[in-house]
């Protein structure tokens, strides 16, 4: 038990598991999953809502062997599902391979990003999940079950899964040749050009205090052999210091900027594996809304600055590719998503997520599924076109409801 993570990676989440189990077997882990009424499998404990709670067994799976097993032929590798990405993303550089996306943190576990739907960015880039070729997973009653595409729409039903189909133990990867990325952060652009700068190269994000018209800083994460940005670029100026995306915090765990060339995996990311990249003292909300409502959504949230601003340390606008995957917050349509990064004071922050929610209301957005969010299940159901059958293909295959939590039960009621 020392050493059990009994509180997520922000400390808002105190778990309510009677025991937790870091098995070191496959065999020992089926054996877990056959005997427990109630199991959850967490991986870096970077949700901020209670989506990977239980009353039950809570299970790491960072015991089980490392494994990444590159398989050149088929352009994929396929990991141990408990490793983070920046691990993995640094073995797959070593080998002349990389992922085409990763998201803003190399920290999380590759389980947990694939299953709430995480992303990183860009217009022709895809969500993590997207990338997910075939999956390993431990049933309910301690089978193993391994998918792969073959499934056809099946398979898209179970990649971004919740936790909720089983306890995955392995993840298969679509793989491409490694590349290079310059990084340039520029600051004080007008928002009317925001829809073009986030266009403008590999991988951007804006950032945002909600305290000007302007969005404060871009990041712009470009290939190596494209030019860089002009000296005026889109009305913003060059940063003249390296920068962090959360004001008066250290940049040194930021990835490098100024244009030098680096390894995808050392750009993509806006913090380096090596360091944590704040202290963890904030909560997390994201809604994912579709790219050509975007400006919309924003004005509307402009009307509300002066609620926002007081209870934000940051808000992050990137872009992201549809895909088919049933529970991803961009199936189906090419998103714009609205991140915000709040104090650390549930109490305050509440009702003016309440009022986002309701602003954003006419553009359905969809929750990331590991953030704080209050929109009703039947709001959030009529914006997922297969919810229900997400919601038949849970009861199928967990029909005891092993690895439900009380959120999920909210959202995804018992018939």
């Amino acid at each position: 038990m020392s050493g059990a993570p009994w509180h997520n990676w922000a400390g808002n989440v105190h778990y309510a598991a009677r025991a937790f189990h870091r098995p070191t077997t496959l065999d020992e882990l089926r054996r877990l999953v056959a005997g427990s009424d109630r199991v959850r499998a967490v991986g870096s404990g970077h949700s901020f809502n209670r989506i990977g709670d239980t009353t039950g067994d809570l299970v790491s799976l960072a015991g089980l062997p490392p494994t990444v097993e590159v398989d050149r032929e088929r352009g994929t590798v396929t990991v141990a599902a408990g490793l983070r990405y920046g691990d993995v993303a640094t073995r797959l550089h070593e080998q002349g391979l990389a992922l085409a996306n990763l998201a803003s943190l190399p920290h999380i576990s590759v389980a947990g990003a694939v299953a709430t739907g995480t992303h990183g960015s860009g217009d022709g880039n895809r969500n993590l999940a997207a990338a997910v070729a075939g999956l390993e997973l431990v049933t309910a009653d301690g089978d193993v079950l391994t998918v792969d595409r073959s499934a056809g729409d099946r398979f898209a039903g179970m990649v971004v899964s919740l936790g909720a189909l089983g306890v995955v133990t392995r993840v298969t990867l679509n793989v491409l040749p490694t590349f290079t990325v310059r990084q340039y952060v520029r600051e004080g652009l007008p928002v009317g050009a925001l829809d073009a700068a986030l266009a403008s190269a590999y991988s951007v994000s804006g950032f945002t205090t909600w305290r000007s018209t302007d969005i404060d800083q871009v990041w712009r994460k470009q290939l190596a052999d494209a030019p860089p940005p002009e000296p005026d670029w889109l009305g913003t100026t060059p940063a003249d210091r390296p920068a962090h995306p959360v004001p008066g915090m250290d940049p040194v765990s930021c990835t490098p900027q100024f244009g030098e060339p680096g390894p995808w995996h050392e750009r993509l990311p806006h913090f380096r594996l090596g360091f944590l990249p704040s202290s963890g003292d904030e909560l997390q909300s994201e809604y994912h809304l579709p790219r050509s409502a975007g400006a919309g959504a924003l004005a509307a949230l402009a009307g509300m600055r002066e609620r926002i601003a007081p209870v934000l340390q940051i808000c992050e606008l990137r872009t992201v590719a549809a895909d088919e995957l049933w529970l991803s917050p961009n199936q189906g349509r090419d998103t714009l998503a609205v991140h915000f990064t709040w104090v650390d004071d549930a109490a305050a922050v509440q009702p003016v997520l309440a009022e986002i929610e309701s602003r954003l209301a006419p553009f359905d957005p969809r929750p990331h599924w590991g953030k704080v969010f209050t929109l009703a299940p039947a709001v959030v159901a009529a914006t997922f076109p297969r919810y229900a059958d997400f919601a038949a293909l849970l009861t199928e295959l967990d029909p005891d409801g092993v690895f439900r939590t009380d959120l999920l039960d909210h959202y995804f009621p018992r018939a």
